[in-house]
């Protein structure tokens, strides 16, 4: 594992006239799941009510910004139609909105017409885990249109590495181009090394342990472990419920390699973990 680094001290404009300022601490992206099937919490909070209930919760336990997804990526996941998708997410959105409107919200969906009504509907950020290789670029043009950030999380539809580390590199930069033809500015570029996504545990291991390689490429990265499978396998199949040391453990790591933005189930407990990495990787800007 290479040394520690610090992002980039940057200010991202939202719309609404919300910012977001990254390089100073670490920011957490509560995760909230309007689905009855996520691996994790399915069925928690499939109410509007419920959902902005949630989303109150994790703000007042620290989260920076709340991610909304209406389709499960769990490994085996049925994928879901973009109408039922939308059905889920815009009223979650829109109530979320109205609630907490000093809040960004994502949209964590890989459909680009889920993706333009959401933004229409008051989110800020896309939040796409085929980093635009799902609908031939459209979700780019939408990214372009909005001038919204962009989060680019690494997928494949199958596990042919020749070499992990430089291919998830490749592929994001092959991403990364595709946003940029489409007119997606390079300070809307965020990166997501997605860790559980086409990688076996040794792969997620190897990948936590180069992150910084990914921090290298100069632009924010997000980084998704939480409760993931990779974590219950290293602690000895702990269920999913189980997994918040474990998960701390790995944002403790991101943290030190670079990684500016951490998503999570867990807020109160990752934004202590995160506090006190900040503490001495931030140390310079936080007393300087």
């Amino acid at each position: 594992m290479n040394g520690t680094r610090m992002p980039l001290v940057r200010t991202v404009r939202l719309s609404g006239g919300l910012q977001l300022e990254l390089g100073r601490k670490t920011l957490i992206m509560g995760i909230l799941n309007a689905t009855p099937d996520s691996f994790s919490d399915g069925g928690s909070y499939d109410s509007v009510q419920a959902a902005v209930n949630r989303a109150r919760q994790m703000v007042d336990e620290g989260a920076d910004l709340i991610d909304i997804g209406g389709e499960s990526t769990r490994p085996g996941f049925e994928p879901v139609p973009g109408e039922e998708e939308l059905s889920r997410v815009i009223p979650v959105i829109r109530a979320v909105r109205e609630a907490l409107p000093h809040v960004p919200l994502s949209i964590d969906t890989y459909k680009a017409e889920t993706a333009r009504q959401s933004l229409a509907a008051g989110a800020h950020i896309i939040n796409d885990i085929w980093a635009l290789r799902f609908d031939s670029g459209e979700m780019a043009k939408v990214a372009a249109e909005f001038n919204c950030p962009l989060i680019l999380n690494h997928n494949r539809p199958d596990r042919n590495y020749t070499n992990l580390i430089a291919d998830v590199i490749d592929d994001l930069q092959e991403s990364v181009r595709i946003a940029q033809a489409a007119g997606v500015s390079n300070d809307q570029i965020w990166l997501d090394p997605g860790i559980g996504f086409a990688k076996d545990y040794d792969e997620n291991i190897a990948m936590m342990g180069r992150l910084s390689d990914l921090a290298a490429l100069g632009y924010p990265v997000l980084l998704g472990t939480s409760r993931k499978g990779f974590i219950g396998q290293a602690l000895g199949g702990v269920p999913s419920s189980d997994r918040v040391e474990g998960t701390a453990a790995t944002v403790v790591l991101g943290i030190a390699q670079g990684c500016g933005i951490v998503r999570v189930h867990d807020v109160k407990a990752m934004k202590r973990a995160a506090a006190m990495a900040d503490a001495i990787v931030y140390r310079d800007r936080q007393h300087g």
